[in-house]
């Protein structure tokens, strides 16, 4: 079993947390995040650290504690550096437009209507069109989980198809691709 939940978390000198009624605050350069904490998990506080604690012992309870542990450190990255993901959308036509007055993106990949998709207040998106064709998004934020959730709602969109590889996928994902029915008639 894992005993990380158990491991302390250095504070950084330029982050400001505050714990009070179960909601814990995370304040730095790049912003300021709020996460409710579970009933059964208490904060502690000690100098440059905090440690995670169980108020009742059970195998549930260990892995709540894992898991705050876990998405408090994320608050603190993300009040520090945005994190990122990127999106590559590939395929004749397809194409990204951002309306950033009304803050969504609308997406032209292959059907007969265009997708509209909201942008959250505190998410940036970046469109970029690159030499060969395909668009780069790029989309960034403090909150590690609003950015992953964006970027699969966008991929959800359009997953890549697996015989020319159009769709949208993560930069630098691996895609196998099969063969046609015309490459299988040629083998026989």
């Amino acid at each position: 079993m894992s005993r990380l939940g158990k491991k302390q978390i250095y504070i950084p000198e330029n982050i400001k947390i505050y714990f009070k009624d179960k909601i814990i605050t995370v304040e730095g350069p790049n912003g300021k995040l709020n996460m409710k904490i579970c009933d059964k998990i208490n904060i502690k506080f000690d100098k440059n650290n905090i440690f995670i604690e169980t108020v009742e012992k059970s195998k549930k309870t260990n892995m709540l504690q894992g898991l705050f542990r876990g998405l408090v450190i994320n608050m603190i990255s993300g009040a520090i550096k945005d994190f990122k993901k990127e999106l590559e959308i590939i395929g004749l036509g397809y194409k990204a437009v951002l309306e950033t007055n009304l803050k969504r993106i609308i997406l032209t990949v292959g059907f007969s209507h265009t997708v509209s998709i909201d942008i959250p207040y505190n998410l940036k998106i970046i469109s970029t069109i690159r030499s060969d064709k395909s668009t780069l998004l790029s989309i960034t934020g403090s909150d590690k989980c609003e950015v992953g959730t964006l970027a699969a709602k966008i991929r959800a969109v359009k997953p890549v198809e697996p015989y020319k590889g159009f769709g949208i996928r993560y930069l630098g994902e691996n895609v196998i691709k099969k063969a046609g029915k015309a490459a299988i008639s040629v083998k026989k």
